[in-house]
């Protein structure tokens, strides 16, 4: 009986979910036409009513740990869930995320990504993504920021082992920025897949920057390291039975 109630509960936030969506592009649109702070503050909204329904509607909190970065930084995260990208991005001051070319095209999310900056790839072609970008920031043509990178390339769920691809450390070398890791949970709460959502402590954790300079592989490393342990640590404090692949 309790898991049917929180299944009507987790479909009636997900329905608010994507019905919030479309209301809030649109009350933002004016600004957002002429000018991406426009389309920041829909964004930021966005997040804020998620993060605010979800806490309510199905008893899943969130928790944004440690120092988010101010300045321009590579963020590299964990990426388990939907809600760690609403999580990481109202976070961040001036956050845009490269994205899967696909994304590019979704009504609404598509539009608003292209808005604030987002890097849309080819996974095949990541390279010549990673060019453009730096070409147009080199050129005065994109703002300084955080930009968000999921080493494992996609949703990877709880307990999945999943290799770090190259694309991070080339742009940790090309950018000479800092790197700040990010370690989550979400995924025992919200899954990859489905429409049922647990209730409890969704966290995401900004963990202790990794400065520039260092070898690549050296980095790749550290950077694993860093987001793995962690994450495993924040899933361990909910009590909830982590599964393995």
């Amino acid at each position: 009986m309790a898991y049917a109630v929180q299944w009507i509960r987790s479909l009636l936030f997900n329905v608010s979910m994507y019905v919030a969506m479309p209301v809030i592009a649109v009350v933002y649109l004016p600004w957002a036409l002429v000018s991406p702070r426009g389309a920041y503050g829909a964004c930021f909204a966005y997040c804020r009513y998620v993060r605010w329904s979800a806490a309510w509607m199905i008893g899943l909190k969130t928790e944004v740990r440690g120092t988010p970065p101010e300045g321009a930084a590579l963020v590299a995260a964990k990426h388990q869930s939907f809600l760690d990208i609403l999580m990481i991005f109202g976070a961040l001051p001036r956050g845009r995320f490269i994205m899967k070319k696909e994304l590019a095209m979704a009504p609404i999310l598509g539009q608003y990504a292209w808005r604030v900056g987002c890097v849309f790839v080819d996974r095949g072609k990541r390279g010549l993504a990673v060019a453009k970008m730096l070409r147009d920031v080199k050129a005065g043509n994109t703002e300084p920021g955080q930009l968000t990178i999921y080493p494992q390339g996609t949703r990877i769920a709880p307990g999945v082992q999943a290799p770090y691809k190259a694309g991070t450390g080339v742009l940790y070398e090309q950018l000479g920025q800092t790197c700040v890791p990010v370690a989550c949970n979400v995924g025992l709460f919200w899954p990859k897949r489905g429409v049922y959502r647990k209730p409890g402590l969704a966290v995401v954790e900004f963990l202790e920057p990794i400065p520039p300079g260092l070898p690549r592989p050296v980095f790749m490393a550290r950077l694993e390291q860093a987001v793995e342990s962690r994450s495993d640590a924040l899933m361990a404090e909910t009590g909830l039975v982590l599964p393995r692949d």
